[in-house]
């Protein structure tokens, strides 16, 4: 991606994504850098041991790595519109929902993009428990 800024990478998530067949790694770093672009204060880290998570005053997004897709699990996406379609699992979940990915399949960047910085803009306004009783 040419409209990337630089960032500052967790090591640890640099081993996940290093470690994963070419297509992965390509969906994981293209993932990777559309969450940074879409505000240049995300930090990554690992939790649950070995799994890439991207933060800014919560959860953002958690990548996952299965046999034969990458899910990208995106927090609070249960108050987050999805006017695209791109949710693939967890419609009834309040707190996480899942996009998964599978090899040759098109990355919808413009909606999940749009969907991280909203994710972001929830975090700054005090999370999902904070803003769900809100009116829309």
């Amino acid at each position: 991606m040419n409209d990337v800024r630089p960032y500052e990478t967790d090591p640890r998530v640099d081993a996940y994504i290093e470690a994963l067949p070419e297509w992965q790694r390509d969906i994981c770093q293209r993932v990777r850098d559309l969450i940074h672009a879409a505000d240049p204060e995300v930090t990554e880290t690992v939790k649950r041991t070995v799994q890439p998570y991207f933060v800014l005053q919560g959860n953002v997004c958690a990548l996952l790595a299965a046999k034969d897709h990458v899910n990208v699990f995106l927090y609070d996406g249960g108050i987050v519109p999805d006017p695209e379609g791109i949710i693939t699992s967890g419609h009834h979940n309040k707190t996480a929902r899942t996009v998964a990915f599978r090899e040759g399949e098109p990355i919808n960047a413009p909606a999940l993009t749009a969907m991280f910085r909203q994710i972001i803009a929830n975090n700054r306004a005090g999370g999902w428990r904070k803003l769900k009783d809100r009116p829309r």
